[in-house]
């Protein structure tokens, strides 16, 4: 079949590899579309959390085929796959990113999505080879969601990415009278801006330097959009709360600013949320989390229990991929996808296979 493989930072290439074959309890899905994630970006750019460095071992273990933002139809299942999974040939399913090891405490406890061993789809050769292929093997431990035929393509191919906005927005607990920013109005930030506004908070503000994106954050649910270059988003966010800053700050910039511009904004006692993949190391004045502000700073990885809620509230057409899904290529093209990606010159690329 042919593949996009990762050899290492910087070394990609699509090559015709093995098509995979299922084993016992496990399935072969024929891929329909595979995003390209910010950390697919990151990591093929050579970032130090993927790679490692100064004493830290790399996480990725090549040669990999990348992609965890993937769907597909079932096409091979193993022995008992179909019993286990509970799916029959043919079904169009979802895999979560992870594959737990279902043997660590966070496994066994429910918090699986921390899983100590860490197998996400994409980084990890074998065991958890990803999407960015004709065909992908789902193994035994994967946590498998059926998904229904009214929901479109593109919808489907960014449920994954969705579900982890849901767990965003969910940790950040918004209440109705909330003042909510958001900062980043990438794809991730788009989905949060659409959840966030199922919350109904008071007022839902989005920080971005994209003109484009500022705008399709407005589409999507935004009161407020703030331009932080031509804009003083403290003026305004201090207008916005009587000077006392917002209640919640959800950061998913992806870059060191986007943290620093957090701390400043967000009122004593207030919720931060990180959710961001970064490329660099960043640093802030930790006194204002305790001392100046007692912040609740809370992460958000990945997005566990989410997907079966995803899912629905795209079938209740409360949440869309329209304005979010801009640009489509075939296997062929994924150079030119992924430069696309990594620019503001898109919002989410999708990977497609050339033959569904």
């Amino acid at each position: 079949m042919q593949a996009v493989v990762c050899h290492g930072a910087n070394d990609y290439r699509l090559e015709k590899i093995k098509r995979p074959v299922a084993g016992r309890h496990e399935l072969v899905i024929k891929i329909a579309a595979c995003g390209i994630c910010a950390s697919d970006c990151k990591c093929h750019s050579g970032a130090a959390m993927f790679w490692g460095g100064e004493g830290i071992p790399a996480w990725v273990k090549p040669p990999v085929v990348p992609g965890h933002e993937f769907f597909g139809y079932v096409v091979e299942a193993g022995d008992g796959a179909k019993e286990h999974f509970g799916v029959k040939l043919g079904d169009r399913i979802i895999a979560e990113q992870i594959v737990p090891c279902e043997k660590c405490r966070y496994c066994k406890s429910g918090k699986y999505w921390m899983c100590e061993v860490h197998h996400i789809f994409g980084f990890q050769r074998e065991v958890a080879d990803g999407g960015m292929a004709d065909y992908m093997r789902i193994p035994p431990t994967a946590i498998v969601h059926q998904i229904p035929a009214s929901l479109s393509l593109n919808d489907a191919a960014i449920i994954e990415p969705m579900a982890c906005a849901i767990h965003t927005v969910n940790r950040a607990e918004i209440q109705l009278d909330d003042v909510v920013v958001i900062a980043g109005a990438g794809p991730l930030g788009l989905m949060m801006v659409q959840v966030a506004r199922l919350k109904t908070p008071k007022k839902l503000v989005v920080i971005d330097l994209v003109p484009e994106r500022r705008k399709a954050a407005r589409q999507m649910g935004a009161d407020v959009v703030i331009n932080p270059i031509d804009e003083d988003a403290k003026a305004i966010i201090d207008l916005l709360t009587d000077g006392y800053g917002c209640d919640v700050y959800i950061e998913t910039t992806g870059v060191p600013a986007g943290v620093t511009q957090g701390l400043q904004l967000i009122r004593k006692l207030g919720r931060f949320v990180e959710f961001s993949v970064f490329g660099k190391e960043t640093s802030a004045d930790w006194s204002i989390i305790g001392d100046r502000k007692e912040l609740d700073v809370r992460g958000a990885h990945l997005g566990p229990y989410c997907y079966p809620v995803a899912i629905n509230l795209f079938e209740r057409g409360l949440l869309t991929s329209t304005g979010i899904v801009t640009h489509e290529f075939p296997l062929d093209d994924w150079e030119k996808a992924f430069a696309l990606a990594n620019s503001f010159d898109s919002i989410k690329v999708l990977l497609k296979p050339s033959a569904i």
